[in-house]
């Protein structure tokens, strides 16, 4: 596997290491929701999990990350639609794709 193609699944490695810090053991909704700070912090993760994925998608597209294209979509909608970002979207992901990710790139990086 490509160096530069490691160093970007290591980004991504590093964001979903970040976010799960960033909101603890305990994963409460109502918390994320009233902490301004905590979803921007979370949302920039994703922008930088999206980005590393969009990178990765340029130089290798048959490499085999599930979700690879809602991943970039993801990213395009924080960035490009930062007014109209569904809060109960991103909790979602957090809570259903991002334990997926988070082996499928460990798995890579092995």
């Amino acid at each position: 596997m490509d160096n530069e193609i490691k160093k970007f699944l290591f980004d991504i490695q590093e964001s979903i290491e970040s976010i799960e810090k960033y909101l603890g053991e305990k994963r409460d909704f109502s918390v994320y929701m009233a902490n301004k700070m905590l979803r921007r912090a979370v949302e920039r993760e994703f922008e930088i999990i999206g980005e590393a994925m969009s990178r990765i998608e340029k130089l290798d597209p048959s490499l085999d990350i599930s979700g690879k294209k809602q991943i970039i979509s993801m990213r395009n909608r924080v960035i490009h639609g930062y007014d109209k970002i569904d809060n109960e979207i991103i909790w979602g992901t957090i809570l259903r794709h991002l334990p997926t990710l988070k082996t499928e790139i460990g798995n890579l990086l092995k």
